[in-house]
């Protein structure tokens, strides 16, 4: 069975965005460390390699989500996230919605079914694992409804006092890996903890 993989940022205090969906919070690893923004592009292009669909909430996908690694992958041979932009254009992507038969980008499918019915049929058929990456509402549901097999939470250095968070309830998880960069930014790994564990 294929499995669903979260990436997200992430703060110190457990936000994932900030009140009004702001995520200038986020680190950019860049020009003063070259060395850590070559290991969070690694990072991303490792996971990303492992999967061949992305699911997006429908905000996400209207928002130009696609279209923007559709422009770093086309025209931005010199950026270093170029090769994550080349590995998401080649992904299948499904949009949810509950409203919406159709979302601007064409390379988007959208799917207004029942959200834990359809993706419990994704992780049925054969293929490579899923990844989301967001929106914070679309995240949270699947959250509640255990959906998540694995959590990458990118956590920033930093404490924003207040704002979004994709954890409505008490959720347990196990740390299998955790990985420190030099520019203060730690990708942490982990798995649910089964009811009853």
């Amino acid at each position: 069975m294929r499995k669903l993989k979260l990436q997200m940022q992430i703060t110190l205090d457990g936000f994932v965005a900030g009140p009004n969906g702001e995520n200038d919070w986020v680190l950019i690893p860049g020009k003063k460390d070259p060395e850590a923004l070559l290991k969070t592009v690694a990072f991303g292009v490792e996971l990303a390699s492992g999967c061949d669909t992305i699911l997006l909430g429908r905000k996400l996908g209207a928002d130009g989500f696609v279209g923007y690694w559709q422009n770093v992958a086309e025209n931005q041979p010199e950026n270093p996230w170029n090769p994550f932009a080349k590995q998401m254009v080649g992904l299948r992507k499904i949009a949810f919605s509950h409203t919406e038969t159709s979302v601007p980008d064409p390379t988007i499918e959208v799917e207004n079914g029942d959200l834990a019915t359809a993706v419990q049929s994704l992780k049925n058929q054969p293929g490579k694992n899923i990844i989301v990456y967001g929106g914070v509402n679309f995240v949270s549901s699947l959250v509640s409804l255990d959906l998540i097999d694995e959590y990458y939470l990118i956590v920033n250095p930093i404490a924003i006092g207040s704002g979004l968070s994709i954890f409505k309830e008490r959720k347990i998880l196990e740390l299998e890996s955790s990985i420190a960069l030099k520019h203060g930014k730690i990708i942490n790994k982990y798995v649910p903890v089964p009811a009853g564990s």
